[in-house]
């Protein structure tokens, strides 16, 4: 089995490439020849992250009957200084609120999902480190950044 797209170009910078029958427009800025009607193709590797780990962690707590009453990811990946152009770090903010009984099963649905599941992480983490925090209720449970860059720094 494979996954496969179409692209095709539509002039100047813009590319629509279609997706499960889904049309995804990227292009780029007016100031390098685009005419901005979609985001450049870089920031989709956050958003297939974001997507992936976020459906495993909504799946995991729907099964376990813990659904959070709000979740919301933010990811941000660092860019190299010089060419080509590439992320050299992700880092990823999971934000619940929810009941506190429910606590312990985000983080764990989380975890399960960077250590077993998303696919995405699984092929991401094996060119540059991933990341992540856990937020409940606005107080930061889990967050293994300064780990990682430490094991990174010192395997260089």
């Amino acid at each position: 089995m494979a996954h496969e797209i179409d692209v095709q170009w539509m002039g100047k910078m813009q590319f629509n490439a279609l997706v499960n029958g889904h049309t995804v427009v990227m292009d780029a800025p007016e100031k390098v020849g685009g005419e901005d009607h979609g985001p450049i193709p870089k920031p989709f590797v956050l958003t297939a992250l974001a997507g992936c780990t976020g459906m495993d962690v909504a799946a995991i707590l729907r099964k376990a009957n813990k659904n959070p009453d709000d979740f919301s990811m933010k990811v941000s990946g660092e860019i190299s200084k010089h060419l080509p152009i590439e992320y050299i770090s992700i880092h990823m903010i999971y934000d619940f609120k929810g009941k506190a009984e429910n606590k312990d099963a985000a983080l764990n649905a989380v975890n399960d999902s960077q250590e077993k599941y998303c696919g995405v992480s699984s092929m991401l983490k094996k060119s540059l480190p991933v990341t992540w925090e856990v937020n409940y209720n606005d107080t930061q449970i889990f967050n293994n950044k300064k780990e990682v860059m430490t094991e990174v720094a010192g395997a260089s």
